[in-house]
């Protein structure tokens, strides 16, 4: 699985608002008088469509090179470090789960005690939908649950708790704390179940035509808008008239060549533009630290939400984990952390934290001696004198400061950082705690 943080964005992004719009002129413009829209609808329109696509477009990737099968898990081993910004901190399970009026899928969880876990789904347009975890589930925890599509009448096991859902399809990363013991973790993993009650019924994968991060699509995106629309409906509240709007861009780019290189300007000048500056600032930023709001069930947020889906597809929502983002920090520089005694990381969350670094054009892991890319709450940190907990960002090996605090970065060469709290405290989730700043040594 591959796992990008928004950050590792920037640079495709960047790239796309270079590119020149390849216009044609030579063919005949069709002009339609009835077609009245701002740029900025424009621009909203083309951000908003993008979010859906870009989950369709993981959807036929993940069904036609991943290997998925509806219905199916597909345990990922843990510790992979081989993609961008990896969470070294859990084991994946994931799927891509369909139901209908008639069938249902039952769901087993094992029974886990003193380690953080969630059954995690979300719709075809990134929104999460279901946690299934003992802080949501407090009444059952674990056992047998029955995902049933809202409406339906499937026949249920005895036994299993009856969950429903607003969608046919939907999509699965659940999530397992690795913890002191990881070969434990692993054998939970493996007893999360699935069975299906029959086949469902379900309409083929949506195909839209492939692009990449680099090269995302322009005024092209319209050609079948009402088709992407039309996929999967938005569950979120207030969204008609954005749909409104996209339909209006698809007239405009069928309306002739005239419309078309319209949209496309706006698109490649305003959209991507308004995207990186989102990009470089998705949310409130403080002492160094950007965290960005309404993760994982966006509300009226849509550019958020396509800006995940782009470059952190599948996030949860911030009552379960909180990362926040530090970039373009100096490799060559030493930093020091400390965190005050009253506001240690683990006095931050209910279950775990983790800082990783990755270098800032790659986003994967630094190579290092002591192959040490993170520090979490299973590290064996030394505590200064008054219960302080300070935690060293270097290059090199830190002559006063232990060892044991340390995460290598790469000399001579720009890095970011994300901090993750799974389980946050209420500061976290409102927005009114950030980590302490870097200082340089």
């Amino acid at each position: 699985m591959k796992k990008i943080f928004i950050i590792a964005t920037a640079l495709l992004i960047l790239n796309a608002c270079k590119k020149e719009a390849k216009l044609n002129e030579e063919n005949k413009t069709v002009k339609n008088e009835n077609i009245e829209i701002s740029d900025g609808d424009i621009g909203d329109a083309y951000l908003y469509l993008l979010g859906r696509a870009l989950v369709l477009r993981q959807e036929n990737l993940d069904f036609g090179k991943e290997g998925f099968k509806w219905n199916k898990l597909i345990y990922r081993a843990p510790g992979g470090v081989d993609w961008a910004n990896p969470n070294l901190d859990v084991a994946y399970t994931e799927a891509w789960i369909a139901v209908d009026e008639q069938t249902c899928v039952i769901l087993e969880i094992p029974k886990i005690t003193g380690r953080y876990y969630t059954w995690h789904m979300l719709n075809g347009w990134g929104e999460t939908i279901l946690n299934i975890n003992e802080r949501t589930f407090a009444q059952k925890p674990y056992g047998k649950y029955a995902l049933c599509l809202k409406g339906s009448n499937p026949k249920i096991p005895d036994g299993a708790l009856r969950i429903d859902l607003p969608v046919k399809t939907s999509r699965v990363l659940a999530r397992v704390e690795l913890g002191k013991n990881i070969q434990e973790a692993i054998r939970i993993q493996h007893e999360f179940k699935l069975t299906e009650t029959g086949k469902p019924k379900i309409d083929p994968i949506y195909k839209t035509a492939p692009f990449t991060n680099d090269k995302l699509p322009g005024a092209e995106l319209f050609d079948d808008a009402n088709g992407i629309l039309n996929s999967e409906a938005d569950i979120n509240e207030g969204m008609e008239p954005m749909q409104i709007k996209v339909k209006q861009v698809e007239a405009l780019v069928k309306s002739g060549q005239d419309g078309k290189n319209r949209v496309e300007k706006i698109i490649r000048k305003r959209a991507m533009a308004e995207f990186m500056a989102l990009v470089i600032n998705p949310g409130p930023k403080q002492n160094g630290w950007c965290h960005p709001e309404n993760i994982g069930n966006y509300g009226s947020h849509f550019k958020t939400r396509t800006l995940i889906n782009l470059g952190g597809i599948w996030a949860n929502n911030q009552k379960e984990a909180t990362y926040y983002t530090r970039t373009g920090n100096d490799g060559s520089t030493t930093y020091t952390q400390t965190f005050l005694k009253n506001e240690l990381p683990q006095s931050k969350v209910k279950y775990f934290w983790s800082v990783i670094c990755v270098d800032a054009k790659e986003f994967k892991v630094i190579p290092n001696s002591i192959k040490r890319y993170l520090l979490n709450n299973q590290s064996p940190l030394k505590f200064n004198t008054d219960g302080s907990l300070t935690i060293v960002y270097s290059s090199k090996k830190p002559q006063n400061l232990p060892e044991t605090n340390w995460i290598p970065t790469p000399e001579g060469k720009k890095y970011n950082l994300t901090f993750r709290y799974y389980g946050p405290a209420a500061d976290i989730i409102n927005g009114e705690y950030f980590p302490p700043d870097l200082i340089k040594q």
